[in-house]
């Protein structure tokens, strides 16, 4: 069994080098970029030949372009700012060498947020497939909210995926913008609508279930910051999904 490591990036340099040196297991490595000015590129290339340009498409087709062009059907699919800990890159070892028994296998991804390891919030266990037979599983969900699809087996492994999130509450607040912005164009599109209801009632129920019910409350001040912005985050959707009805009409 042979692993293709795959990544998109665009201006990367501060993770960039931290994620590719934590996959020594891996057989290839393979980084799709959609234009980057800063030294990405070249940082890139201390790991690997394969560096490639690819207009930027979505999430979902970008990183599903990045395993089409890998050599091996084993895909370990990682975004720029994760890094494989030593027990998940152990447990990857092992399964190669023994062998999958599986057609693809979820990891707990867990974030660092200003300084903190989120423990709860919603935030972690964050179960994701990320490694996976291309031959069973494909990417798929939605902008931005991908999620790796498999019509086969599923398996789980016990490390963690180190997520090295927003560099600080401005960049948290900018990719609240932006997702919000990419979530409302999609529900639109899909004759979704937003109500007075919506907006009054969806985002306290985000807050009572990120911090009470999930456990946000034994994170500090940190999971109180982390379940406010998840319901300005589900606010700030419905929002902007009323204002395009609004300008619709």
């Amino acid at each position: 069994m042979k692993i293709s490591v795959t990544v998109i990036t665009k201006n990367e340099e501060a993770n960039i080098e931290r994620c590719l040196r934590s996959v020594p297991f891996a057989d290839e490595i393979v980084v799709v970029d959609s234009g980057s000015d800063d030294r990405t590129l070249e940082l890139a290339r201390q790991f690997t030949d394969h560096v490639v340009f690819h207009e930027w498409e979505g999430h979902v087709r970008q990183k599903q372009y990045a395993v089409d062009i890998a050599t091996h059907d084993w895909i370990l699919s990682l975004d720029a700012d994760e890094e494989v800990s030593p027990p998940l890159a152990a447990l990857i070892e092992a399964i190669k060498r023994d062998d999958p028994r599986y057609d693809a296998y979820t990891v707990r991804r867990k974030t660092l947020y200003l300084g903190k390891w989120i423990e709860h919030s919603g935030w972690y266990p964050d179960t994701r497939i990320r490694l996976f037979d291309r031959r069973r599983a494909h990417w798929g969900g939605y902008d931005p909210h991908d999620e790796v699809v498999c019509d086969g087996t599923v398996g789980a492994l016990a490390g963690d995926l180190r997520h090295y999130s927003y560099r600080d509450m401005t960049h948290h607040l900018r990719t609240i913008n932006n997702y919000t912005s990419i979530m409302a164009d999609r529900f639109y599109e899909k004759g979704k609508r937003a109500s007075v209801a919506d907006l009054i009632f969806r985002p306290p129920y985000a807050f009572v279930k990120k911090y009470f019910f999930q456990l946000g409350l034994l994170d500090g001040a940190h999971g109180l910051v982390v379940c406010l912005l998840s319901a300005y985050y589900v606010f700030c959707k419905y929002a902007k999904l009323w204002e395009k009805q609004r300008n619709a009409s």
